[in-house]
């Protein structure tokens, strides 16, 4: 082959890919937070772009719950980290956050509980996160934390 053709190679993949990023990055804007199953936060799907506080969590999608005291702060951090308030009752909140680069759409829950407010934070789409949800969740935790 000569470089040409490589060249030419090269450049359809790009395009293929850069093409299936923007497809996955529109779906992404379709859809809701899943909500409450039987009162919990839905449990997360195999793939590590999920992570939840909810009791039978694997470990390697577990996080630790937010404080309770958190919870009436929780909307306005939200927004101060960039997230967009979608929806609240009295024990559950839902809000979307948007990655920077290519817009994709992540789905961030809380439960109120007993003594905690338990998180999930999933990917929409995908299957990988490169641990986006897990440093957001943390990133939620640091800045409720700074209240106190």
């Amino acid at each position: 082959m000569d470089v040409k053709m490589i060249a030419l190679i090269v450049l359809a993949l790009t395009v293929a890919a850069a093409g299936a990023f923007a497809f996955l990055a529109s779906k992404s804007k379709t859809g809701a937070a899943p909500g409450l199953v039987d009162g919990r936060l839905a449990a997360c799907p195999a793939s590590p772009n999920c992570v939840s506080s909810e009791a039978g969590t694997p470990d390697s999608h577990a996080v630790a719950p937010l404080p309770s005291e958190s919870w009436d702060r929780l909307a306005a951090t939200i927004e101060a980290q960039g997230g967009k308030n979608i929806a609240r009752r009295d024990d559950y909140m839902a809000a979307a956050f948007k990655t920077k680069l290519m817009g994709y759409v992540d789905d961030v829950e809380f439960r109120k509980a007993e003594g905690a407010v338990h998180v999930r934070s999933a990917s929409r789409v995908g299957h990988s996160d490169l641990g986006a949800n897990r440093k957001r969740v943390e990133a939620l935790r640091a800045a409720l934390s700074a209240y106190k």
